[in-house]
């Protein structure tokens, strides 16, 4: 990932990941949602979502209620 962005979220569950995208987005918050599922084996990898340095406590508090804290 470039610099300056920092990783805020991450889930096995593209679901998960659509909705926490969505998340930030309404909240006004630009993301990068980046799949890091194996093409050939999709039970591996993950889900991440990426946001700039400066957001990223803002969006971790956003996030909470969807990793279950």
């Amino acid at each position: 990932m470039e610099k300056g962005w920092q990783e805020v979220y991450m889930t096995a569950s593209e679901y998960k990941a659509e909705m926490a995208k969505d998340i930030l987005e309404n909240a006004g918050i630009k993301c990068v949602l980046m799949n890091q599922h194996d093409s050939a084996y999709q039970s591996f990898g993950d889900f991440l979502i990426y946001t700039a340095e400066k957001d990223k406590a803002r969006s971790v508090e956003l996030l909470k209620n969807l990793k279950g804290e």
